[in-house]
């Protein structure tokens, strides 16, 4: 969730609506009361995007009936290599994915607001919120909606590894002389920063160069240990 800046969100627009509702936005995990509670403590989701008017409603709605909130679903995925095995039936992808599971509510207090959009843009970009225009107006703070979930559940499931071929298939002298098998990495980095039309300042500051420098080198990091594992790993037979 920490590497992924678009939480897709779903939740049942309506009992009466045969199809789900899911909007993409702007997430960040958090704790407000324990700001500095670790990846091994309970946080909270915070989202923040398009936010219409009949979601806060069925929001507030839910609260009426009793509910914590409008029950949501948050799911993230990152594709990181395309798994080329010898059949079709075991090609796949190294991937990473979280879904959470829990309860939707406006966030009303100004306090937790003020810190929940701080929260959501040093996600972007370590440190951001001290270098922009402080403080927000009222009418951005009028427009701009925060909801928080309550999670009381989740998941995650991870693919890093080589082709996971049938064992036949591997000892098939004819299939592997004819198909190649292998891993294509798909990694996700950042390029130079580009400078607005009507930016004035001549040098790009030094949060943003260190956000690139950073993201790039995880990212780097993380893609040569997969590579690694599918150059060195011992064949799982079709257990991956």
């Amino acid at each position: 969730m920490n590497r992924s800046f678009v939480f897709h969100v779903s939740f049942q627009p309506d009992a009466e609506d045969p199809f789900p509702t899911t909007i993409p936005m702007l997430g960040a995990m958090g704790n407000f009361d324990h700001p500095s509670a670790g990846l091994n403590e309970p946080q909270d989701c915070y989202i923040h995007g398009y936010i219409s008017a009949r979601m806060a409603n069925l929001a507030r709605k839910a609260m009426d009936n009793g509910l914590p909130g409008l029950p949501v679903c948050v799911s993230v995925a990152k594709v990181d290599g395309l798994i080329l095995a010898l059949s079709a039936f075991t090609h796949s992808c190294n991937y990473r994915s979280a879904v959470l599971f829990g309860h939707a509510s406006l966030v009303t207090d100004e306090t937790e607001k003020l810190w929940a959009l701080e929260l959501l843009t040093n996600k972007i970009i370590p440190g951001r919120w001290d270098q922009v225009r402080q403080p927000p107006n009222k009418f951005e703070l009028l427009q701009t909606q925060i909801l928080r979930v309550r999670v009381t559940s989740g998941s995650a499931k991870v693919r890093a590894g080589p082709p996971a071929d049938d064992k036949e298939d591997v000892q098939n002298a004819e299939v592997m002389a004819k198909v190649w098998s292998g891993y294509v990495p798909l990694v996700e980095r950042m390029g130079e920063p580009i400078p607005s039309a009507y930016n004035k300042l001549e040098e790009v500051p030094e949060h943003v160069k260190d956000l690139q420098e950073g993201f790039n080198e995880e990212a780097d990091a993380y893609n040569e240990k997969l590579v690694k594992q599918v150059r060195e790993d011992v064949i799982s037979w079709g257990t991956i």
